[in-house]
């Protein structure tokens, strides 16, 4: 509580300072005196009389508090009014184009990937039109309440400027996009929202996880798919060490080919490895395949096991006993 009364005070007294700076810039302030005229505790010579009237006719401010006028009720009105403006206004176009990229699921992931950039640039828009366009402060004045600003910020949010540089960064490196599938951590799932404090997944289980922006940028990061519509699966099943594995591989490439889900512009690659398991060998065999939508991924991959394994049952190549 003691930090946040000094950081407010610090930044009324730099707005203070700014505005009597800027007035005494202004208007050159003289006292008679025995030799000639006194400017700012200086003895200066008459010439500058001349230059002080011209001055006074002028139109500034008389005392600082003159400058904190901009402050009123309108312009506090009309800044309110053009955030709630913003606000909707940036509801309004990243529904839009959700709404688009849901109906083309070619361009989806493209089209989601411009929402955070969308965001930013409409908030800095909003921004500069308030302070341009209603309190329109002089140069010295602006400088001086941002430099307070920053101080207050750098004080009193140091974990949330690291999450929203976490965040810029991620949007200018783009590790991966809006629509993407991610692991990072213990936590899976497709990016729903790049935000400049958090990044939200939704899991296969439909939980919506937020995860720190600056988490992500001191950790490994895997992308399922970088950007593109399609991604690869991986179905495993074990089968006894004897089994006849150039039918298994047939069987297998054949259950993924007839997939409603596969995406055949990728080829279909089936590995086997031996495994122990409760002191018992096996093959594992590892069936790998494209989803042509990342959204199928978990069907796809229960597709493919179920029809691999019912197919090594119907033909006898498999038996119940062997199945683990």
């Amino acid at each position: 509580m003691k930090r946040l009364i000094f950081i407010f005070l610090l930044f009324v007294q730099c707005l203070f300072l700014s505005a009597a700076d800027t007035i005494t810039a202004k208007i050159i302030l003289v006292q008679p005196d025995s030799v000639g005229f006194v400017y700012a505790g200086q003895t200066v010579s008459d010439t500058l009389v001349a230059d002080s009237v011209a001055v006074d006719d002028q139109k500034i401010p008389e005392k600082p508090g003159d400058v904190l006028q901009a402050i009123s009720f309108s312009n506090i009105f009309w800044t309110l009014v053009l955030l709630l403006i913003g606000y909707l206004f940036i509801k309004l176009i990243i529904k839009a184009l959700e709404l688009f990229a849901e109906r083309s699921v070619k361009y989806r992931i493209s089209i989601k990937s411009m929402i955070p950039v969308v965001r930013i640039v409409v908030w800095v828009i909003v921004i500069f039109a308030i302070v341009k366009g209603i309190y329109n402060p002089p140069l010295e004045t602006l400088i001086a309440i941002s430099a307070s600003v920053t101080i207050a910020v750098g004080l009193a949010a140091q974990d949330l400027l690291k999450n929203v540089f976490g965040g810029l960064m991620l949007l200018f490196d783009r590790p991966f996009k809006v629509g993407d599938k991610i692991e990072a951590g213990k936590y899976y799932g497709e990016v729903l929202e790049i935000g400049l404090r958090s990044t939200r997944v939704v899991t296969p289980d439909d939980s919506v996880v937020t995860i720190p922006n600056m988490e992500l940028m001191n950790n490994s990061v895997s992308n399922a798919n970088s950007g593109e519509l399609n991604c690869q699966v991986v179905a495993e099943v074990y089968l006894p060490i004897d089994v006849d594995t150039h039918k298994v591989r047939k069987i297998a490439i054949e259950a993924a080919q007839v997939s409603p889900f596969v995406y055949l512009q990728k080829p279909i690659v089936v590995l086997f490895f031996n495994e122990v398991k409760e002191r018992r060998s096996y093959l594992k065999m590892r069936l790998k395949a494209y989803v042509m939508d990342i959204r199928y991924e978990f069907q796809f991959k229960s597709d493919m096991t179920e029809t691999v394994v019912r197919e090594l049952l119907a033909q006898g190549v498999l038996k119940k006993d062997d199945v683990v």
